[in-house]
Formats: structure tokens, C-alpha cells, sequence
């Protein structure tokens, strides 16, 4: 249990001072729900204006799967760092791992709102497994389960 006070819920300010990503690459909006190193909730809203949809693909815009599971991980690596005292993005970054058990289910194309709900399933060390669903509305779109490390930035510059 934490010691400290985490918040419940994150604007896009509160994200980006928990992970790196910035424009095109920063995929959710706002994580809800937080649960001390357990659980959360990701907003994504889809917008036509997703760089992606030039290409993903032109005259029938669908956002990429990989992506969907990036905004999981992005969900997922939010809860981590905001779960932790003294840790930001300044001091850690969390680095993908592994990704099992992915599946897409339903397609997200512009105009959805994308409702990420990610499960700690284990931790060890500094590395946390989770369970991550994508729904619209209440369609499941997409699931996955991944695992991440939180890694110091000094111990990340050295190793790249």
C-alpha cells in the first residue's frame, strides 16, 4: 500500500508527467479510476485527425491494432509511475517487455471514445504483468495481456 496520496484520475497533464510519449505517439486522454498499483481506466478519444488514418487506411479510416495495445501499455505504464513515490518521468521510463494473448475483436475507427481497462495480474522486482481490454461502449475491441519494466533513466541512457 501506498504511503502517499495517489490521485484517482489524470488529465493529459497528469500523463505527461508520468510517461514520455508526446504528440503522435501519446495515445490516451485521461486515466480514471486509479487504484494504487492495481487497476485503472484510459480515455482515448479516436479523432479523424489520427495521423494514422492517412494511411490506415484512406476511405476506411480503422485505428491500427498495435496502437490500441499501445494505449494500453501507455495506461498501464501511467498506473505504474503514479503508484510510485519520487517517480516520474524525469527520474523512470517503462519500457514494453512482452505481449501475449492479443486479440482484436471489433474494429475503432473515428469518433469512438476507446475505454482502456487495465488489471495488475503480477508484479516482481520492477517488472509488472497486466491485463488490458479495450471496449466501445460496452464492445470488447481488443485484449491483451504484456509485461513492462520500470527502468531508472541513468540505467536506460547507458544501456541505449
Amino acid at each position: 500500500m501506498t504511503s502517499f496520496k495517489v490521485p484517482t484520475s489524470l488529465d493529459i497533464g497528469g500523463i505527461m508527467a508520468r510517461i514520455p510519449h508526446r504528440f503522435p505517439m501519446l495515445l490516451i486522454d485521461r486515466v480514471i479510476d486509479i487504484v494504487p498499483s492495481e487497476s485503472c481506466t484510459g480515455i482515448k478519444n479516436v479523432t479523424a485527425n489520427e495521423p494514422f488514418f492517412q494511411g490506415h487506411f484512406p476511405g476506411h479510416p480503422i485505428m491500427p491494432g498495435v496502437l490500441i495495445i499501445e494505449a494500453m501499455a501507455q495506461t498501464s505504464a501511467t498506473l505504474v509511475v503514479a503508484s510510485m513515490e519520487g517517480v516520474s518521468c524525469d527520474t523512470h521510463i517503462v519500457y514494453f517487455m512482452t505481449v501475449e494473448s492479443a486479440r482484436f475483436r471489433s474494429p475503432v475507427v473515428p469518433g469512438d471514445t476507446l475505454t482502456i481497462k487495465v488489471q495488475k495480474e503480477r508484479t516482481r522486482g520492477n517488472v509488472w504483468k497486466f491485463n488490458g481490454k479495450a471496449f466501445i461502449g460496452d464492445k470488447l475491441c481488443a485484449e491483451a495481456t504484456y509485461t513492462a519494466m520500470l527502468v531508472p533513466r541513468d540505467e536506460a541512457k547507458s544501456e541505449a
